[in-house]
């Protein structure tokens, strides 16, 4: 590298992390983004880890935000590149043992007549939630996500000042079972729903953190696919940076940030290069990595260091299983109806809502079961991830970290054999995939995922749990959660601050609007759309 100083030097070229890069390249700031894989992305990550033409999506797969997130359309990345989505009609599929199933299209409409089959009174639970929970994902629940939070009673007030989000906010105290339980009758619809809202990361019988479950439920029809694998979004990012004039480099190992008299001045690599920032540095690593391990507790308040190390992480995971398929799957509900293999997703294994609990119940107590899980089989809608007439498919099961009376290192042993019952499980429902169909198949364990990418502890893929206090203004606490640290010029943008994991590119957005007012940097990029209308509905 022949320029050792730079305007802003970001660490960890996630999504997040590429957001500020690229927000402030354009900007015209001097930016450098340092990544310690050797690759790119972080959890944008789509690797051929079965044989070669196979393209698998080892981490993100499925993006929720692509009709809100201010980057994809602030980059242009559709427009003046080759970035485009694949959305499709059918969401999920629920299928079960008797031959009926549950699903959910883009189109509610068509979703309440399905869930009609099962109670008509569920259909309209389903319909009502539909309609308000698109409103209160317009004005407050996605816009929230791309705004610095404000003190959470500041916040409530604004909530129950309007009657959309009054609503919203009086689910908070009430845990995701209790609220799906009382909009929903019927056992199988519960599953679903029950599902969907603690899919990523929600503990279905954790109170305080209600508010969220209509957002999480509403996404559950509005997943998107990136043509081609996740991760030709980070590499379209990265193009910007470059044509922006900043810089990514990968293999990249940051030893320490250098902090003169409480300042953050720049980083030391693991080499001994030295590279100086002149206005800052961004992290997007995890409050242990940034704190503990980079900046030194010898730079920080002792209070600071508690608030630090307790932080707590995720007690459970994905496990996961990638396939490389000579055929696609054939389910049996789809016998009468071909459609029904055209699913994006399809939530597999759970007959009833107790189904769905037992196996969160065995998770807590770091037991493996043969539970259920959610699969996609993604060539069906993308056919460049596999060879002509061949597909890959995806497995991902929630899985606890540490295994029972043994630890994380227990999964070394017991990966395959759990493989083989998840195998089990998909053949229950599509008896074509059968092992003569899988060409080759690639497990991934919660072990794995804290061994390749090192900010997600535990294999936390969100970089820290969500709990009431880790949420808004205390994630990842009081004192970093606009972005802004402890330490002068030291900015956060990872999954661990406001507004958390899921590639919705909430956190990076939010450092890159603290940083750029902070520097009385001129925005190139206008106001989002849905924030307006959030501040016109006075809810920010």
């Amino acid at each position: 590298m022949k320029e050792r100083e730079f305007d802003g030097i970001i660490i960890g070229a996630g999504p997040n992390g590429l957001t500020v890069g690229a927000y402030l390249a354009k900007a015209g700031l001097k930016i450098l983004v340092l990544e310690k894989r050797f690759e790119l992305g972080g959890g944008l990550a789509t690797e051929r880890v079965t044989i070669p033409n196979f393209l698998h999506d080892v981490h993100a797969i499925y993006h929720m935000m692509v009709d809100y997130a201010p980057p994809l359309k602030d980059l242009r990345l559709e427009d003046d590149y080759d970035l485009k989505w694949i959305y499709p009609d059918l969401q999920v599929v629920m299928p079960f043992s008797d031959g009926k199933h549950l699903a959910l299209y883009s189109d509610p409409e068509r979703s309440y007549e399905s869930i009609k089959k099962f109670s008509t009174k569920d259909a309209e639970a389903f319909s009502d939630f539909a309609k308000w929970s698109q409103e209160a994902m317009d004005i407050f629940l996605a816009p929230a996500t791309y705004v610095n939070p404000m003190p959470s009673l500041d916040q409530a007030a604004k909530l129950e000042a309007n009657p959309i989000t009054k609503r919203d906010d009086e689910l908070t105290g009430f845990t995701p079972k209790q609220i799906v339980d009382d909009m929903f009758e019927n056992e199988r619809v519960r599953a679903l729903f029950l599902y969907l809202a603690c899919m990523w990361g929600m503990d279905y019988d954790l109170e305080g953190l209600g508010y969220l479950v209509p957002l999480m439920i509403n996404r559950g029809w509005n997943f998107r696919l990136c043509r081609g694998g996740s991760h030709h979004l980070a590499h379209l990012m990265s193009k910007f940076i470059y044509r922006s004039g900043g810089m990514v480099l990968t293999n990249q190992k940051v030893k320490r940030l250098v902090i003169e008299h409480g300042e953050a001045k720049g980083v030391e690599l693991e080499d001994g290069t030295m590279i100086k920032a002149n206005k800052f540095v961004c992290s997007s690593l995890n409050p242990h990595q940034t704190f503990l391990e980079l900046v030194g507790e010898k730079h920080l308040e002792p209070e600071f260091v508690t608030r630090v190390e307790e932080w707590n992480y995720s007690d459970w995971s994905f496990f996961t299983l990638h396939l490389a398929l000579y055929e696609a799957p054939r389910f049996k509900v789809a016998e009468s109806d071909p459609t029904l293999n055209n699913s994006l997703i399809y939530v597999l294994g759970y007959e009833s809502e107790d189904d769905l609990v037992n196996h969160f119940k065995a998770i807590k107590r770091g037991e493996l079961i043969g539970g259920g899980f959610n699969s996609c089989f993604p060539s069906i809608h993308d056919p460049i991830r596999a060879p002509s007439g061949r597909h890959v498919g995806l497995i991902s099961q929630h899985a606890p970290y540490n295994l029972k009376n043994s630890g994380p290192e227990l999964w070394y042993q017991v990966r395959g054999e759990h493989a083989k019952r998840c195998k089990e499980v998909l053949r229950r429902y599509a008896p074509n995939m059968i092992d003569e169909n899988i060409i080759w198949d690639y497990i991934g364990t919660p072990l794995d995922t804290e061994n390749k990418f090192a900010d997600m502890r535990q294999g936390c893929f969100k970089q820290g749990a969500y709990l009431p206090l880790q949420m808004g203004y205390f994630r990842p606490n009081e004192y970093c959660c606009q972005h802004s640290t402890p330490i002068r010029k030291l900015y956060m943008c990872g999954a661990c601050t406001h507004s958390g994991g899921m590639i919705t590119f909430g956190p990076g957005y939010c450092a890159t609007e603290k940083i750029a007012e902070d520097l009385s940097i001129e925005k190139w990029w206008p106001e989002n759309q849905y924030v307006k209308l959030g501040k016109e509905a006075g809810l920010f």
